[in-house]
């Protein structure tokens, strides 16, 4: 959902750096899995950016200082997410060692101090644990991990271990936390192809409750991380288009033919729909362009708890972090 070409180098099937992937994007295909931006991309314009953030793939002295995006396509919270369904894919926690080297640059770029002071400011955001549902426990034929834990289990296990990875981001001078919850994963339209759906319901219902379970638990993670990091802000962001403006949108069906990657990626060079603008999913399991406008535009300025809690991105980019939230 964030990878803008992290991927694009390695050997894995969760690779989107060519056509029709990019079809509106002014670069063509870049890595990004969907036709033009992805969310963090309309965030860091919604923040003042003049460009979207940097892939970790091309970060260098000069661009570091404006940040940088570790985002792998098929990465999960937990380190074995994906590994048996898309092969090679960056870590979570490989992306956070990534990051400390990143921090190591900076601070020998402006010295300890002026460097603390930058990543104090900066935004850290985590949009991260679909694959841990998608690619780890609905897939019981490669991951054991639905026969280990109940629903209940495994979401606290997934939320422990990104709190571990939130912690460790803070001990390297992280001060400001977007931490993303879980969308509807059993209404894409290669989950409903997978799994099926039953008693006349739309989507894939036992995929919906599972994360319905690990956000509430990933909310409980935030008041928490507020109450005991009082340096710090951390917010929970679930962000969704307005209901009137989900309307206008086609939510089922694909923009391009699927087939690629593991199944739920567009095939090389397929047709795709025209009214691109309109669909919600670009491919089997990724949104348009024009979904993800809403979508960031949401995370910004969303006033709803269910979506921002305790608050919105832009209240979160202004906040002075000397005092508790």
């Amino acid at each position: 959902m964030a990878d803008p070409g992290n991927n694009n180098k390695l050997d894995s099937l969760a690779k989107a750096n060519y056509a029709p992937y990019g079809i509106d994007y002014p670069n063509g295909p870049t890595g990004r899995f969907s036709n033009g931006r992805n969310v963090q991309d309309v965030i860091a314009e919604l923040l003042g950016f003049n460009d979207s953030i940097t892939p970790f793939v091309n970060a260098n002295d000069t661009n570091i200082l404006q940040g940088v995006n570790y985002a792998s396509g098929g990465a999960g919270i937990l380190d074995e997410s994906g590994s048996k369904t898309l092969m090679m894919r960056v870590t979570l926690k490989e992306q956070i060692n990534n990051h400390v080297s990143i921090v190591s640059k900076i601070s020998g770029k402006l010295g300890e101090e002026s460097a603390k002071k930058l990543l104090s400011q900066c935004i850290y955001s985590l949009q991260i644990g679909s694959n841990d549902y998608i690619n780890n426990y609905f897939q019981p034929r490669f991951y054991n991990t639905s026969r280990q834990y109940s629903t209940e289990q495994y979401a606290a296990a997934v939320v422990q271990q990104l709190s571990g990875h939130t912690k460790t981001l803070y001990e390297h001078g992280a001060k400001k936390f977007a931490l993303y919850g879980l969308g509807l994963i059993g209404c894409t339209p290669y989950s409903i192809q997978v799994h099926g759906t039953a008693d006349g319901s739309p989507c894939v219902d036992k995929m919906n409750l599972a994360v319905s379970i690990y956000n509430e638990k990933l909310k409980t993670l935030v008041r928490q991380l507020n109450a005991n990091l009082t340096d710090t802000k951390v917010t929970y962001l679930n962000p969704a288009p307005k209901a009137a403006e989900f309307a206008s949108f086609v939510n089922s069906g694909t923009c391009c033919k699927i087939g690629g990657g593991s199944g739920e990626l567009c095939l090389h060079d397929s047709q795709v729909c025209e009214s691109r603008d309109k669909y919600v999913f670009w491919d089997g399991e990724h949104t348009t362009e024009a979904f993800n406008l809403l979508t960031g535009k949401s995370a910004y300025e969303a006033e709803s708890p269910m979506e921002a809690f305790p608050f919105n991105l832009k209240t979160l980019a202004a906040a002075n972090n000397n005092q508790g939230a």
